[in-house]
């Protein structure tokens, strides 16, 4: 009868305890984590892909504007006023995919493009610069110029 009744009383006792339930979330909690920030860190690259990208939409189409015309642009808009334009119309606001466009005419023959972040804290990318030479250079905390690294 003892035999009995400790049989009933495991069957009874089966599950899990607190300090394993404890564990679990405790392991679930580091792995989403993990996960979050690695997706969020892959977010940002593809941001920056597109930054650059675009920054060499834009360089490309302000050659393409001085041979047409004799002299770059005086602003970034004036590459979509030409029929067919040089870039759409969202890119020639200055700002797109979370990176603002700052264009400067520097002379006739000369001009400078930045691309500079729009987030802040973990979503911030690298800030992005080109000329008339195409070359295009980051910098990760702060606008980049003519002397950073250039992107390969």
């Amino acid at each position: 009868m003892y035999l009995i009744d400790a049989k009933e009383r495991n069957r009874m006792k089966r599950g899990f305890t607190l300090v394993e339930i404890v564990i679990v979330v405790a392991l679930v909690v580091i792995l989403s984590t993990i996960t979050s920030v690695n997706i969020m860190r892959s977010r940002v690259v593809a941001f920056e892909g597109i930054a650059i990208a675009n920054i060499r939409i834009l360089s490309n189409a302000c050659q393409m504007y001085h041979l047409d015309n004799g002299s770059f642009p005086l602003g970034i808009s004036d590459l979509n006023v030409n029929n067919p334009p040089y870039v759409d119309a969202s890119l020639a606001s200055g700002s797109k995919q979370r990176y603002k466009f700052t264009y400067v005419r520097v002379s006739a023959d000369s001009f400078t493009l930045n691309a500079d972040p729009m987030s802040t804290g973990l979503l911030k990318g690298r800030y992005f610069y080109t000329d008339e030479s195409s070359i295009v250079r980051y910098n990760a905390t702060q606008q980049a110029g003519p002397t950073d690294q250039i992107v390969e």
